[in-house]
């Protein structure tokens, strides 16, 4: 099963939208794009499996295995990349700005409920980053 993520990069932060089997389930903000250094950009474009993984912080939420030159890429709650975000993704319900979105845990909970489920049944659920070709198909 797969989860595609198109971004749309800016220098104040990055935007996405998140499809799972063609079908829109929520956005995301990230970090801009800095080469991939540590705590302070998103992460390269490529395909990444998906793991569950809880924490006393986020409790349940996602894991991005084998992320190049990066440990603990999470997908997890959070409105504001530049505030709460340290190379992770964060799945939100609508953008409100560059790097900010609304109701992340809500966007979490419906990503969630998508992906626990297919790997509850045995499957390898991989997100795909890519960037956005066609500029303007990700509302800013």
């Amino acid at each position: 099963m797969g989860l595609v993520l198109t971004r749309i990069y800016f220098p104040e932060g990055t935007q996405g939208m998140l499809e799972w089997n063609g079908t829109l389930v929520c956005y995301t903000i990230e970090l801009p794009w800095l080469g991939n250094q540590r705590r302070i950009s998103c992460i390269p474009e490529r395909e990444y499996v998906l793991q569950k993984r809880f924490s006393p912080k986020f409790k349940w939420h996602l894991h991005l295995r084998n992320v190049p030159g990066r440990d603990l890429i999470l997908i997890h709650p959070a409105n504001d990349a530049k505030k709460e975000l340290l190379g992770c993704i964060a799945p939100v319900t609508q953008h409100s700005g560059v790097g900010k979105g609304r109701s992340s845990r809500k966007a979490l909970d419906k990503l969630k409920s998508l992906v626990y489920a297919a790997l509850e049944r045995d499957e390898v659920v991989k997100i795909s980053v890519q960037s956005d070709s066609q500029k303007g198909m990700i509302k800013k």
